[in-house]
């Protein structure tokens, strides 16, 4: 079969990446392509994953339909000419829709309840899957499954976090140490939404420099208040970095779930957390104990400071992360089936022991 996948974020790149290989070795054509932003287009090169870059990024919120639109028609003008048997892509407005035109299933993930990119993107959809406790119905093409989408790179079959690469950039993975994330808020689903301000960013910076090493990574120039926090490790080492971390804290709601996953403290302040109902991924990982979240700077803070100063929270993420990978699949293998053989997609739903 040919596959065409379509990449609009780095933490596409990690969700496909072990799909691909898996597609590949099954004898299957992939073809990538990507929209250009901070970091995507660099991990795609850094893992040696062949693809064509379609769009740059956009510059503003003013910018973002031009952009979708030059992405769409190139994608369709590439899809006719390789005519694909699926498409699919996290998000997937520009495959549902170019899928449409030439003939192809299409295969959306998604994992965030309430975007309004949603209603022109799951109508044209031929299969649209989420984590099983996504709180919305999406009609006769919706598939749910016992995971999330960043359990299809960290989950303990794909992911084998190292010390010695980090040693390796001069980071000591004994810590004590923090990782911060703060983000631009310019993709559709971001609209009326935002994280940390820069003030919020500095004081939480301060909270875990007293405690231990701080290290930051950012969609936008840092200040220079802040420049000595920069990221030590290449991006493709993110993963080892939150994984031997003592504490993660920031805006972006996919390091979050990440670090949660990873069992690193995750703190997310951003404005999603103060809805009357919050993201189903973020109610659930709450449920284990492995997120905090809220959208009030302050109390953000105030979680900080409880953290460092407790002792034992290491050993409770790791007891709450075990029950939780009982609970949960590789969603990787998932994925590949869903793409090209469905019917066995319905057995990899669910993990095959119960949890403890």
């Amino acid at each position: 079969m040919r596959v065409v996948i379509t990449i609009q974020h780095p933490a596409h790149v990690h969700f496909y990446r072990h799909v691909i290989d898996l597609l590949t070795d099954r004898g299957h054509e992939v073809f990538v392509f990507a929209r250009e932003n901070d970091l995507a287009v660099p991990l795609l090169e850094r893992y040696d994953i062949p693809h064509e870059v379609l769009a740059g990024p956009q510059e503003s919120l003013v910018g973002l339909a031009r952009v979708q639109l030059t992405y769409e028609w190139r994608l369709l003008r590439r899809a006719r000419a390789i005519e694909p048997d699926v498409m699919t892509a996290v998000g997937g407005v520009a495959v549902s829709h170019v899928s449409r035109l030439v003939g192809a299933r299409s295969v959306v993930f998604l994992d965030n309840e309430g975007i309004a990119s949603h209603r022109i993107t799951v109508p044209f959809a031929d299969v649209v899957a989420t984590p099983r406790r996504f709180g919305e119905e999406l009609g006769d093409g919706h598939r749910r499954y016992d995971g999330y989408h960043e359990l299809a790179y960290l989950h303990p079959d794909r992911f084998d976090p190292s010390p010695d690469r980090l040693r390796a950039h001069g980071v000591e993975p004994e810590g004590p140490y923090a990782v911060l994330r703060f983000r631009k808020w310019d993709a559709l689903h971001d609209v009326g939404e935002g994280g940390l301000s820069p003030a919020g960013k500095e004081r939480l910076v301060s909270t875990f420099a007293d405690a231990g090493d701080v290290f930051v990574t950012s969609t936008e120039t840092l200040p220079p208040a802040l420049a000595a926090h920069r990221l030590p490790v290449p991006p493709e080492l993110i993963h080892d970095l939150l994984y031997f971390a003592d504490w993660y804290a920031g805006d972006s709601a996919t390091m979050a779930t990440e670090a949660a996953l990873l069992a690193t403290p995750s703190l997310r302040i951003q404005s999603f957390a103060d809805r009357e109902l919050d993201l189903s991924n973020f109610l659930e990982l709450a449920e284990y104990g492995l997120v905090r979240s809220t959208a009030d700077e302050d109390e953000g803070l105030s979680i900080a400071r409880e953290w460092v100063a407790d002792p034992e929270l290491s050993a409770t993420w790791r007891r709450r992360r075990r029950r939780l990978l009982a609970e949960k699949i590789d969603v990787a293998p998932f994925v590949a089936d869903l793409l090209v053989e469905p019917e066995a997609a319905v057995g990899r739903a669910r993990p095959t022991t119960a949890a403890d």
